[in-house]
């Protein structure tokens, strides 16, 4: 069983939403409803970009902390900027309260496969007490590739020794994770926690993870 982390397990919009309100402010920018949209339109371009290869994990947070400071600030200003947001983000790290039910009743072998950073996925697991579930965590810097390319699955499926067929992943995202699983010869399971979109045909939906062992049992 494979796993995408944020806003899978990890509440990242939910963390990303209380960080955005409490850095911004403290920084003395608009911190309302238009400028959040416009913080994750940022963060959505220049972490492409990281999973694109043109930007390392540090860059695109640079990227992002220029958009305010202006093109000229040096990197050690925009880390200085980005830190102080990582503080109020890293407080208000929770897990999703269906994750580690779902995690401890499922009788299978799991490992992450996330488009982030080993260490920053590493730590965000640990901190939610959910790092001794999986016995792999494999994430874009150490894949060399990232979803939906079907390397970066099968790179997984190799770690784990087990074909793609035998293999589920799931993920909130329905065009990084379930579709790029499913393109790859894995099960793709969509957890569409909003609840309000069709799945294309031969992908799997759920709105909970609370459902996952039931699907998991007739797949």
């Amino acid at each position: 069983m494979l796993w995408d982390v944020d806003d899978t397990l990890f509440d990242h919009t939910g963390a990303d939403r209380k960080a955005f309100h409490l850095h911004f402010t403290a920084e003395g920018l608009p911190s309302d409803d238009a400028a959040l949209a416009t913080w994750r339109e940022l963060t959505e371009a220049a972490y492409a970009r990281f999973t694109a290869g043109e930007l390392t994990f540090p860059g695109q947070r640079r990227e992002r902390a220029r958009a305010y400071l202006g093109p000229e600030t040096t990197d050690d200003e925009a880390d200085a900027w980005f830190t102080r947001y990582i503080a109020h983000f890293e407080a208000s790290w929770t897990a999703f309260p269906d994750a580690a039910p779902a995690l401890a009743e499922l009788p299978y072998r799991h490992a992450v496969l996330s488009n982030s950073v080993n260490t920053v996925q590493e730590r965000k697991l640990t901190h939610l007490g959910l790092r001794h579930h999986f016995e792999l965590l494999l994430c874009s810097d150490d894949v060399g590739h990232s979803k939906p390319d079907p390397r970066a699955f099968h790179a997984a499926c190799k770690a784990l020794d087990l074909p793609p067929e035998q293999v589920a992943y799931i993920g909130d995202r329905l065009d990084l994770d379930a579709l790029g699983a499913h393109a790859a010869g894995l099960h793709g399971i969509w957890l569409d926690r909003t609840g309000d979109t069709d799945a294309p045909p031969g992908i799997h939906r759920i709105t909970t993870l609370a459902t996952l062992p039931k699907l998991l049992a007739e797949l």
